[in-house]
């Protein structure tokens, strides 16, 4: 995301879901909600593959995506207020890191093939979440932050992809089904508490 964009953005959205002229739809929290808990764990999946990895390119490929993470993390943060948010965050950031940190144990391709699942299911999730916002409604500078973040998504997703490289085995294959319905449950759960 451009910084001069990101900025204009922000400043827009500062304090919306704290100011009754935005007045935010019930549906529309419980989806703002689900993307910041699974912003949260999508930080500290970075974490823990720092915590474990000890190889430079699988943490150097977990830096630059912290650092986007994080910055998708400060602006679904700023649009709402604590009442708003998932009351399961400390869970959201255990499971997070363990994502991250139990494929470290098993080496660059197993990392990899973790955060292809992950993107390729955050990419499915904001995709739906952006067609139910009109380009020209009340939620277009909304939409646009989450076409950002969907943007940044899968060119993790693409890196991922193209760093694991191999074809995977069949226990790679189960972890990325177990990652993939954990993020489908994580979703449902958010939403609601």
């Amino acid at each position: 995301m451009k910084r001069s964009a990101e900025l204009q953005l922000k400043s827009r959205l500062k304090g919306a879901a704290n100011q009754p002229k935005y007045n935010l739809p019930p549906w529309l929290i419980a989806d703002l909600r689900s993307d910041h808990a699974g912003e949260t764990g999508a930080v500290y999946i970075y974490k823990g593959i720092l915590a474990l990895s000890r190889q430079d390119d699988v943490r150097g490929f977990a830096e630059r995506h912290l650092a986007t993470e994080e910055k998708h993390l400060a602006l679904l943060t700023s649009l709402l207020n604590r009442r708003q948010q998932t009351s399961l965050l400390p869970l959201w950031r255990l499971m997070g890191w363990l994502t991250g940190a139990l494929p470290s144990l098993f080496g660059a391709t197993a990392v990899y093939a973790t955060i292809q699942a992950v993107e390729t299911f955050v990419d499915r999730h904001y995709e739906y979440q952006i067609k139910r916002l009109s380009p020209e409604g009340p939620y277009r500078d909304l939409r646009q932050l989450l076409l950002d973040c969907q943007q940044d998504e899968c060119a993790h997703r693409d890196e991922a992809a193209k760093l694991m490289g191999r074809k995977l085995g069949i226990s790679l294959r189960l972890w990325r089904g177990l990652v993939s319905g954990g993020s489908k449950v994580a979703v449902l759960i958010a939403k609601r508490i």
